[in-house]
């Protein structure tokens, strides 16, 4: 069994599948950080943990100079042949708390669903120091749901997790809520202890629509699944699949998108 510690490495093994089924971000997300900040060709931004760059191309296509810093070597790959196009992307690759960055030489840093991996004092610290006077710091992230509206299919879900994933990992199942208003302030106030100042925190919602096969898919790219021993994992999915389609044949996910953001004085 995978250690905490390692689950940033899965999404590595999963690369093409993991550019193919996890979302793009909504493009008023976009919007609140291009108006809290403007990003023009002259701005130097970074990148934390770009996976396959599902947020990415916005920024780029801003025409910054944007360095994208990915753990994973197939990942990183990956980014340079997705955006090997535009000559102001650079791809680092590394935990980005190991990598040196000069000090006051940022504009902007940013993370999707990704700066959970990285210790919170280490990162904001790090982030702080990197930013220009004025630089901006954006956190965001996709937090999906499936039991907003309990059903027969989500409650056979449910019975499955507890059957496959929290026998295998030994814990028990708590109680699933939504991404909260006082969860996204919580985060947005984080910053503060490090010297920031000017927080901000919006929220933004949508549905996604899967079929048995792209939802089993979207499961195969979440780390602490791809740690699961392949047999285990192998019938817990077709298990999945198989209430999917016999309730009909599709799953409706509710995401629920955060974005915090702060500013360096």
């Amino acid at each position: 069994m995978a250690k905490a510690l390692e689950l940033n490495r899965t999404f590595d093994t999963a690369s093409s599948v993991y550019d193919k089924m996890r979302p793009n971000y909504v493009a008023e997300l976009y919007k609140k950080i291009f108006d809290y900040i403007s990003i023009t060709p002259d701005s130097c931004v970074v990148e934390v943990g770009s996976g396959s760059g599902q947020a990415t191309r916005p920024i780029l296509d801003t025409g910054c100079k944007l360095t994208a810093v990915e753990y994973g070597e197939h990942l990183s790959e990956l980014l340079k042949e997705k955006f090997g196009k535009y000559k102001n992307f650079s791809v680092i690759t590394g935990k980005f708390e190991e990598i040196e960055f000069a000090e006051s030489s940022c504009d902007l840093v940013f993370s999707a669903t990704a700066f959970h991996w990285i210790p919170e004092d280490i990162g904001y610290s790090k982030v702080f120091s990197m930013l220009r006077s004025g630089g901006v710091f954006a956190r965001f992230a996709n937090r999906p749901s499936i039991s907003r509206n309990p059903s027969a299919i989500t409650q056979k879900i449910e019975s499955l997790y507890d059957e496959y994933y929290y026998s295998y990992y030994k814990k028990e199942r708590g109680t699933k809520q939504d991404f909260t208003e006082e969860q996204a302030e919580k985060i947005a106030m984080i910053p503060e202890k490090y010297g920031f100042t000017d927080l901000q925190y919006h929220l933004f919602g949508r549905e996604r629509v899967f079929s048995a096969d792209e939802y089993v898919q979207l499961l195969s790219t979440y780390s602490d699944h791809i740690a699961m021993k392949k047999a285990v994992r192998e019938e817990f999915f077709s298990k999945i699949a198989e209430a999917i389609n016999y309730h009909g044949g599709t799953i409706t996910i509710y995401d629920t998108l955060d974005l915090e953001l702060a500013r360096k004085p």
